[in-house]
This record gives structure tokens, C-alpha cells and sequence, in this order.
């Protein structure tokens, strides 16, 4: 069971037990193979509650189990439920929540050598859109430490709390912890960790592990007479990232030793670390990639899974998604690797079956992945694919798309419907009730839209065989999510229009107010950083598609909070104005003044469009660049126009 400190911790981090129980999930835990029983609602109450355990400094299982068991089989189940995609939250200490200088994601994995080269493709290709020449780029490889993350701006330490809000700890600064390499206050992004060498020596035999060391170094009480000698020692430190030892060179060194490269790097430092951090160094190149709600697109985790197992295929089954994709799910005999029982692989789409002869009887390697979990790493012998004709849940003809198997029957595909409705629900996030047990069971008496659900009463559901009790709370969910607020971009991911996640709706909704999203034309997408042609072709048939449903949810008076500010008539000269740097600037980097921007109700782009008001430009600007954005009818400031702009003087 949990010990004492471990319930403390869940309570202070708002995180109840009452969605799995205790029992349940310190049996999960014994038991990491039984995770195929757990019901959806069961699995993230495990996430939720193991990853305040392990944040907090009292983990209840293994790092390699938390993400090649439980959260593999949260992407498996649901690849876009809002824990895979929102920044994992520190739990709350003692100390005022404050708004984080900067947002501070999580970083996205990769597990493999081809999964880094993928992601390099995607630099390549935004540095084509740039007009730099990728062979000249430099990117740069530093130690992933494994401590407690926090930012230092000088004045205060933040913990990254949800990556937006945190909370100030700089009593640990009061207690004496310094900056590692004697380095100076206010670096940023960094983390608090402690010498691998000598918590072995000296802490091992008071503390669990180091995390729970770093965990005690950070609370209120009083620190335990160890803890305050490390710190002393200098044996626990604040590490700012831009102090790590780092490698740097161009892409085509860096892949022709990279093995070497990882090594070299990974061992560099005597603390915990559990991967290599891969980033590009051009500035202008990284504002462009942006960021999802989870992660910077220009940084990317290594993390080696050398484990591997030749497993044999018994079935191939097919699985329709809400997009009406075929996925293709392997049953393999059952083989225990890294510690967990594997019975299931995802073979990613049926192009891939066809090519690698994935067919019943078929002999694969399979690696435990964060990115596919489990991976088929290789096909060592191949057999005859079996591929099926006729859609798994409505029997309609499939057509192929590309490398996919697809079910056009997207009105009247069962499948399709309810993940479709349950997808809305999970997203909203602010109801409980409508898993995947009760969509089916509403479908199943006809129920075919979201709407259809807010429409009905207690004795509907109970006449559809839902409980007296669970029929009250069914009725009293569908109110809760109608009156809680919702920010609007999460009101219309919900809808899961195809390349609509929370990052792009959110983007989106920073330049519209959410009724006008109808009435955009694909010009009027491809004008807002990170969205592409061909991608907002398929977001204004999507918008299209939605509009019926859209227009009788909001007839209901959801309590939407707008992205947008509302219009005022003292509003500063820099509000609702497109922003874009370029040149060298003196009085602050560009994040700086960017965040300075936003503040005053600005946008900042990457590049130069016709929806561009202002180009501020610095030194070693070409008389070129000023000329087109003029061209354009842009306004081209110097960097003291800009800040006479900012401090509210009119241009």
C-alpha cells in the first residue's frame, strides 16, 4: 500500500485515488502486466497519480515502466488524449503560484536513430521555407538531466508547474544552493540535481533515490541535516541548461558519428541523466518551428530502448479510428521484455504490413518505444499479410489513401461515430462519465451526436440502462460542462477536425474570434505561422463539416472563455498589431521582446506576410529585406521606434 508520505503527496498535489482506488493501483504496480484489464478511466487515474509520486520524489514505479507500459498503453488506446499532449505537471509546494517568465513544455522523445532523422527532415524542410541552407545550420547535443526542473530569471526560482503558471522556491537559493560551475543567477531554464558520486557515498543510506532528494530540497520544512550538507558541499546545484557541456556541429557531422556523439555527451556530467537533448542553434529558425502545447518543435530527447525480442505474429486485427483509418494491431505471443508482459504492437498503417510481410505466423523484432509502443523494430521472416477488404465496424468497402486503409463511410461508421463523441467529451475535459463503455451503450440506442446527448434526461438514460444514480450524474455532468469555463481553442479541438489539435486551435484562435473560423478562406490560414496550404485546405472542408453541430452546441451556452482580448478603446497602439524581428537587437533578445509584445495585446510572426503591420529591424539588415516588407505595405520600425511604440507612443 502507499506509505504515509506518498498520501501526503497526492494530497498536496490535488491528486485523489477515488478513479482507481489504492488497492488497484498498487496492484498495477506489482503487476505492470495487467494494464490490458484496466479500464480507460483506471489507466489515467494510474498516469495521473504515478507521475505526481515520481515528480514529487516518492516514485511507485520505474521510469521504464511508467513510459514503455502505462503511457504506451495510454497512446495505444487514445494517441490523442490530453495527458500525451499537455506539459506533465510538477505537483504544488509551499509558496505563491506566479506566471512563468516563459513557457516552460516538456520535450518530445525519440527512441531510435530513424526517428531522429525524421525529425531533422522537418528542420530541413522549415529551413528550405526560410531560405537558409540546412548544410550550414549547427545543431547542438547536451545531457537530458534527470532532475527537478525549474527556472531562475535572477529574481526568483519558478517551479514549471504546468508549464505556464509555477511557483516560487527561491528558498532554496536562501539555503544556500548555488548555480552549478560557479555560474551567475539568472540563465534560465535549468534543473536541480545532486552528484550521482556522491549521493551514492553520502545520501543513499537516507534517501530512496535522488529525485526524492531533490524533492526534499525544494519543500517548506526544514531541511534534513544530509540535504543541507549537499548543498553546502556544492553536491546539489541548480544546473542551467545553457551551462551543460555541449557538442555542436552541422547535421552531417553529427549523424556520421552519431552513436559516438549520444556516448560522449551522455557521460559528460556526474548527474542522473537519461538521455541527450538535440536542438538546432539558429534563432530565427526556432521561433519559426514554434512549439505544440507540449513541446518546442526544434528540441527533440534521445532516449536509447536497447531491449529488444524476436516475437511471433498470431493475428493481425484491424482497428477503425475516428478519422476512419484502418490501424493494423498485431496479437503476438505473449513475451516479457524490459519487465512487462507484451501481447499487442501497433504496425502503424497497411502499406507497411504489405511492404514487410506482417501476416500471421510472421517473425519480428520488437523494441519497447515511447514514440510506438511496443515497436516492430525489423521483420526477420516475413509471412503473407492479410488485408482486409470491408471496414472492421460497418463492413463498407475500404479504399486506400496514401499508405492508409480508410473507411469512407464516415456518417454511418460505428466506429467512427463513437470515438467521434467520446473524442468530444475527453477533450472538453470538464465532465466525467462519457468513457468509451457509456458512448457505446448510448449508440447502441441510436444515438448518433454530441448534441443528441445534452438532449436528453434521467429517464432516458435510464430507459437506455443506465442506473437511477449514474443516470442523475450523467445529467449533472452534461450541465457541469456547459457551465464551467472552457477556453474556446479547447471547445474546438473537441470537435476533432483533422489536423486541428489543441496547439493548432489555440494558434488559430489567437488571430479569430471563434465564430469567424467559418468565414476563413485557405488564404486567410496560410497567413498564420504554422499552418500550411494543404493543411488549411483540409481545415476549411473540416470547419465546413462541423458547422450544423458547432451551431446547435452553441445554442446550448457553453461558458467559453475567448483567446482574443475584446475590443477597447484605450487599448494600447501595439494590440491586435502583427509583429515580425529581424537584425541584431541591443536592448533584449528576441524571446524578450517578443513576450514584451505580447504583453501589450501584439502578435509576433516568423516571416513577412501581406497580414504583417510592423517589421522592427535591428542592425546588419539588407536594404532587400526593408524594401519588400515595405512592398507590402509594411511599417518598418528602427529598435527605438519599436520601443517608443511600446512604452505607448503612437507610430
Amino acid at each position: 500500500m502507499l506509505s504515509d508520505n506518498q498520501k501526503h503527496l497526492l494530497r498536496q498535489a490535488g491528486v485523489e485515488l477515488q478513479d482507481i482506488g489504492e488497492h488497484r493501483f498498487c496492484e498495477l504496480c506489482r503487476h505492470p502486466q495487467q494494464i490490458d484489464s484496466a479500464a480507460d478511466g483506471e489507466l489515467v487515474a494510474f498516469l495521473k497519480v504515478a507521475n505526481a509520486l515520481y515528480r514529487g520524489g516518492e516514485p511507485a514505479i520505474s521510469d521504464s515502466d511508467y513510459d514503455f507500459v502505462f503511457l504506451a498503453e495510454l497512446k495505444q488506446r487514445q494517441p490523442e488524449h490530453p495527458l500525451l499532449h499537455e506539459v506533465e505537471p510538477e505537483p504544488a509546494f509551499a509558496g505563491k503560484t506566479v506566471d512563468l517568465p516563459v513557457m516552460m513544455l516538456s520535450t518530445d522523445k525519440a527512441y531510435s536513430r530513424d526517428e531522429v532523422e525524421r525529425w531533422a527532415a522537418r528542420i530541413e524542410k522549415a529551413a528550405e521555407e526560410l531560405g537558409k541552407n540546412f548544410a550550414d545550420l549547427q545543431f547542438k547535443i547536451t545531457p537530458k538531466l534527470d532532475g527537478y526542473a525549474a527556472y531562475d530569471d535572477g529574481r526568483m526560482l519558478y517551479t514549471r508547474g504546468d508549464g505556464r503558471k509555477g511557483q516560487d522556491i527561491s528558498r532554496v537559493f536562501e539555503r544556500g544552493l548555488q548555480v552549478a560551475n560557479q555560474g551567475q543567477r539568472g540563465l534560465g531554464a535549468g534543473e536541480i540535481v545532486v552528484s550521482r558520486s556522491y549521493f551514492d557515498r553520502n545520501l543513499a543510506d537516507f534517501f530512496d533515490n535522488p529525485r526524492n532528494f531533490q524533492a526534499s530540497v525544494i519543500k517548506e520544512k526544514d531541511l534534513d541535516e544530509h540535504a543541507q550538507q549537499a548543498i553546502n558541499d556544492h553536491a546539489a546545484v541548480f544546473y542551467p541548461f545553457a551551462l551543460l557541456p555541449t557538442w555542436t556541429g552541422s547535421w552531417a557531422e553529427l549523424i556520421a558519428d552519431f552513436e559516438s556523439h549520444v556516448k560522449t555527451i551522455w557521460h559528460k556530467v556526474d548527474y542522473d541523466v537519461d538521455g541527450v537533448i538535440l536542438e538546432i542553434a539558429d534563432e530565427e529558425l526556432k521561433t519559426y518551428l514554434g512549439a505544440t502545447r507540449h513541446h518546442h518543435r526544434w528540441q527533440l530527447a534521445y532516449k536509447e530502448n536497447l531491449e529488444t525480442a524476436e516475437v511471433r505474429i498470431l493475428h493481425i486485427v484491424p482497428q477503425t479510428s475516428r478519422s476512419g483509418r484502418i490501424t493494423p494491431v498485431a496479437e503476438l505471443e505473449p513475451t516479457r521484455l524490459s519487465g512487462a508482459l507484451l501481447s499487442r504492437a501497433t504496425a502503424h498503417h497497411y502499406k507497411m504490413v504489405l511492404d514487410k510481410g506482417i501476416g500471421p505466423g510472421a517473425l519480428i523484432r520488437l523494441a519497447r518505444s515511447g514514440e510506438v509502443i511496443p515497436k516492430i523494430e525489423a521483420v526477420i521472416r516475413p509471412a503473407e499479410p492479410d488485408i482486409p477488404e470491408a471496414c472492421p465496424s460497418c463492413g463498407h468497402a475500404l479504399i486506400w489513401d496514401n499508405d492508409y486503409l480508410l473507411c469512407p463511410n464516415n456518417l454511418a461508421c460505428p466506429a467512427q461515430i463513437s470515438n467521434s463523441m467520446e473524442h468530444f467529451f475527453r477533450v472538453l475535459k470538464n465532465n466525467d462519465g462519457f468513457g468509451a463503455a457509456s458512448i457505446k451503450r448510448l449508440y447502441e440506442h441510436g444515438i448518433r451526436r454530441v448534441d443528441q446527448i445534452y438532449a436528453l434526461n434521467a429517464e432516458q438514460f435510464e430507459n437506455m440502462g443506465f442506473g437511477p444514480k449514474q443516470s442523475q450524474n450523467l445529467v449533472d455532468q452534461l450541465l457541469r460542462s456547459r457551465r464551467e469555463a472552457v477556453e474556446d481553442w479547447r471547445f474546438l479541438a473537441a470537435f476533432g477536425v483533422f489536423r486541428m489539435g489543441l496547439g493548432n486551435c489555440e494558434r488559430l484562435l489567437a488571430h479569430y474570434p471563434l465564430p469567424a473560423i467559418f468565414e476563413l478562406s485557405e488564404a486567410d490560414i496560410v497567413a498564420i505561422e504554422g499552418f500550411a496550404e494543404k493543411t488549411a485546405a483540409v481545415i476549411t472542408e473540416g470547419f465546413a463539416n462541423i458547422k450544423p453541430l458547432f451551431d446547435n452546441l452553441m445554442a446550448l451556452g457553453f461558458n467559453l472563455q475567448a483567446s482574443q482580448a475584446q475590443p477597447d478603446e484605450n487599448a494600447h497602439p501595439l494590440a491586435g498589431k502583427t509583429l515580425v524581428f529581424t537584425g541584431t537587437l541591443h536592448s533584449g533578445s528576441r524571446d524578450e521582446l517578443s513576450k514584451q509584445a505580447k504583453a501589450k495585446g501584439a502578435k509576433v510572426g516568423s516571416s513577412v506576410s501581406a497580414k504583417t503591420d510592423y517589421l522592427v529591424a535591428g542592425d546588419n539588415v539588407g536594404a532587400n529585406k526593408t524594401n519588400a516588407a515595405r512592398e507590402k505595405g509594411v511599417t518598418v520600425l528602427s529598435e527605438q521606434e519599436f520601443l517608443a511604440l511600446l512604452n505607448g507612443d503612437t507610430a
